[in-house]
């Protein structure tokens, strides 16, 4: 990666990340993800007026699954509902992870936020993740009375990895039409398996997501012991949406990325495909900003800038 391709105010936060194999041990990933979150938060402000409740979904003929709602305080009639779900290549990542930046978008959007704790691969490989969120989508539905949600107005979401759920979500509730999804926001959506893009090859820095990790969060996630670089692989379209020959139907959708991002072409691409489905789509690219930067610098001109569009966005689809 080309670090003048960087926004300037970006770079101490690449520099502060340590270099190291981050498959060598999940564990230890996972823990270290954790602390990252909960390091960046403790040097931002808190928000207040945002609660949030633990709540347990239960699947049939499967592991249950946890989730977290937001609310914002104040607000007792129904209101629009986001579910969320978090990023970390499939493999790691957490509510608690995610726990300030949701809180953030609850105080900013006002709406209800429903973050769900999906299971893990390579633990839990495809389709576990994805059955988990479309268990938590259909929970928010069946319990909006309880909730105070309205059920007409529900949007998908989710980061990098999560944003590639909440792509294959939209397209398991399109198919299966038990739940209608009312928008879908894909922040840097991680939906393209093969890694063969331009934008793909031309990130290697270890210290973030890379096209190396890349392969391999996907090997784990489809249940594979070889990458799809040296075992060829064309995956199931609600794992790598990329893949989905129809893009018909699906909700409106908001895709934001960043300039140096290696998800920069797969994700146009896909914003070029919805368009021409006669899917209402907006692409947003924000120069200078590498893989989720917007929560890693959280401070920067450029990420206050990606977050401010990102809650635009969401706010016009579940309220006007």
């Amino acid at each position: 990666m080309d670090l003048k391709l960087v926004d300037p105010e970006l770079i101490p936060a690449l520099e502060a990340i340590p270099d190291f194999d981050i498959w060598a041990d999940l564990v230890t990933t996972r823990y270290i993800s954790l602390q990252r979150s909960a390091s960046i938060a403790a040097t931002l402000p808190v928000v207040p007026r945002v609660t949030s409740s633990d709540h347990v979904v239960a699947q049939d003929n499967s592991q249950d699954i946890s989730v977290r709602v937001y609310r914002p305080e104040g607000h007792p009639a129904p209101l629009p509902a986001l579910l969320w779900i978090h990023g970390g290549g499939y493999c790691f990542g957490s509510v608690e992870g995610d726990d300030y930046s949701v809180k953030r978008m609850v105080e900013n959007i006002g709406c209800v936020v429903v973050s769900v704790d999906y299971r893990l691969a390579p633990e839990f490989p495809f389709p576990a993740p994805l059955n988990d969120c479309y268990a938590a989508l259909t929970w928010v539905f069946d319990n909006s009375n309880a909730l105070k949600v309205d059920p007409s107005h529900i949007a998908i979401g989710g980061i990098s990895a999560g944003g590639g759920l909440a792509a294959g979500l939209a397209l398991l509730a399109r198919d299966r039409a038990e739940v209608s999804v009312v928008f879908q926001a894909l922040l840097c959506p991680m939906i393209d398996n093969t890694s063969t893009s331009e934008s793909s090859f031309s990130i290697t820095d270890k210290r973030i997501w890379n096209r190396q990790s890349n392969l391999v969060g996907w090997m784990h996630y489809l249940g594979r012991q070889k990458t799809s670089e040296e075992e060829p692989y064309v995956a199931s379209k609600y794992a790598a949406p990329s893949h989905a020959g129809d893009l018909h139907g699906l909700p409106p959708a908001y895709i934001g990325i960043g300039s140096v991002d290696l998800f920069l072409d797969e994700n146009r691409d896909y914003a070029t495909r919805l368009a021409g489905s006669g899917v209402v789509t907006q692409l947003e690219i924000f120069d200078g900003g590498y893989h989720a930067f917007e929560f890693m610098a959280p401070n920067a001109k450029v990420s206050r800038l990606a977050r401010d569009t990102h809650y635009s966005a969401i706010k016009r689809a579940l309220f006007e």
